[in-house]
């Protein structure tokens, strides 16, 4: 090779310094700060699977005058609003999450969200009164929905692309984490305890989270490249020299969203766009539709009225566990199966599985001979329900969401498909307990079955197989371009 050729390929290996004339050589750097940074966000995950998975052991408590701290025993309908108003409240919170987190950052928004669940867990250590659960529930949802609209724009902000899929995994894999943690500790200790163990996890975020950075993109977007330049530097382990070039990446990237930011009208008036909204809304409709929140909530009372020999605690942390390890497999087969198969066979599995436990509570109801040979059932059917749900339906609406919009109208469109999400949520938690007195357990299993069964048709005809396609050939093809 003459030196003319040797001299052409010198740039790829080296970065020269924009006000020095010294060559630098490019620096490898490490995953290891971003990693850190996403696994002590992932904390406030664990805060949302505990608000989650609370009414699980606390139902139980509040419903018995010796365990009660309440003045009265909650009526159907108060525990009820107990068990919705999470929904409530994270249907709200989005609202006041995202201006909040382009006005002051993503970091401070997460932190103010840790205030919210800090508050509503000493109001329910201090409960005397059902109202005071109430409000504290409400609060508990507004921290919900603080987080799950907030996490993500941090995770995607810290992340590099090599290990942006990793990380963002990471949230469903905490939120039943979280979940797991009260169904483990709830039925074993006094209804204080359990408070006072549900509140030291914020704290523990708190106390670690202070010290993570902000995002560099929030930086660049209120115009402050020395301090983008600092966060980078620190999550990437290289010099603010290496970053240079990521760095300009990401500024251009924000400047061109900022000039192009979308309205509710250029997210309608795509074709393309509303073919996008409907996969999404209807996806995450039967996520809910799948009385997913239900069987999270009130896990031990179902467990306890099936009548089975398995201790309803046992049963519980059981499918808590199942949930921990089916959220875990999720990333690695995700790429490999594609987003459709997988979620064709959750919606499948969970329309037998819920199919099975209706027809187990209407031998149970008719008095069968046949009952006493089948108290297997209940424990494998929601297993079963649960694992299919971890894998497919749980995660992969959300998934979706994420690579069906282009980048102008995708705060809109993921804004109109959480709402829809919590909607749905709200109404199911709210009804489940009359629907279930006026029908009868088994018609309420069914009747979930039967709306799993429509997902699989929905799925099966509408959803878009999106696996190693780029961005733009998913805009193509929702376009109908070849």
């Amino acid at each position: 090779m003459n030196p003319a050729e040797l001299n052409q390929y010198q740039p790829v290996a080296t970065f020269e310094k924009p006000d020095s004339p010294q060559i630098y050589r490019m620096e490898k750097g490490t995953p290891l700060r971003q990693f850190m940074a996403g696994v002590i966000v992932n904390l406030a995950s664990i805060m949302v699977g505990t608000s989650l998975g609370w009414t699980s052991p606390s139902g139980p408590k509040l419903a018995s005058l010796d365990t009660s701290p309440l003045d009265a025993i909650p009526t159907t309908a108060e525990s009820s609003w107990i068990g919705s108003l999470v929904a409530m409240g994270a249907l709200i919170a989005p609202f006041i999450a995202a201006p909040l987190a382009e006005k002051i950052g993503r970091k401070w928004t997460l932190l103010g969200s840790s205030a919210l669940f800090i508050v509503s867990w000493i109001l329910l250590l201090t409960a005397g009164t059902v109202v005071q659960v109430l409000v504290a529930r409400f609060i508990q949802g507004l921290g919900v929905g603080f987080v799950m609209t907030v996490q993500t724009m941090y995770i995607g902000e810290i992340a590099s692309n090599q290990y942006r899929g990793a990380l963002g995994s990471l949230m469903q894999l905490c939120i039943v984490t979280g979940i797991l943690y009260v169904y483990c500790v709830g039925p074993y200790v006094s209804y204080h305890a359990l408070q006072w163990a549900c509140l030291a996890i914020p704290i523990v975020f708190d106390a670690t989270f202070f010290f993570m950075p902000e995002t560099p993109a929030f930086y660049i977007a209120k115009g402050d490249k020395g301090k983008a330049a600092e966060s980078l530097s620190f999550l990437r382990g290289m010099t603010v020299e290496g970053i240079q070039e990521e760095l300009q990446e990401i500024t251009t990237t924000v400047e061109d969203s900022l000039k192009n930011r979308g309205t509710l009208v250029d997210l309608l008036r795509n074709k393309g766009n509303v073919k996008a909204l409907i996969i999404c809304c209807g996806l995450i409709s039967f996520q809910q539709l799948s009385g997913i929140n239900v069987i999270l909530f009130y896990s031990q009372n179902i467990f306890a009225s099936t009548g089975t020999s398995m201790e309803p605690a046992i049963s519980t942390i059981l499918v808590g566990v199942v949930q921990v390890l089916a959220s875990g497999a999720t990333p690695l087969i995700v790429d490999r199966l594609g987003r459709k198969p997988i979620l064709l066979a959750s919606a499948g599995g969970m329309c037998v599985s819920l199919a099975a436990m209706g027809t187990y509570f209407y031998l149970k109801y008719t008095n069968a001979p046949t009952l006493g040979s089948l108290g297997w059932l209940p424990i494998l059917s929601l297993i079963l329900f649960v694992t299919l749900y971890c894998v497919g339906f749980g995660p992969l609406p959300w998934a979706v969401l994420g690579e069906l919009f282009p980048a102008n109208v995708k705060s809109i469109a993921s804004s109109i498909v959480a709402s829809t999400c919590w909607i749905l949520g709200f109404i199911i938690l709210q009804f489940f307990a009359d629907m279930d007195a006026a029908l009868g357990s088994h018609w309420s299993f069914w009747i979930f079955g039967i709306l799993c069964a429509v997902a699989f048709a929905f799925t099966f005809t509408m959803v878009m197989e999106t696996k190693g396609l780029s961005l733009q050939e998913i805009q193509d093809r929702l376009n109908g371009k070849s």
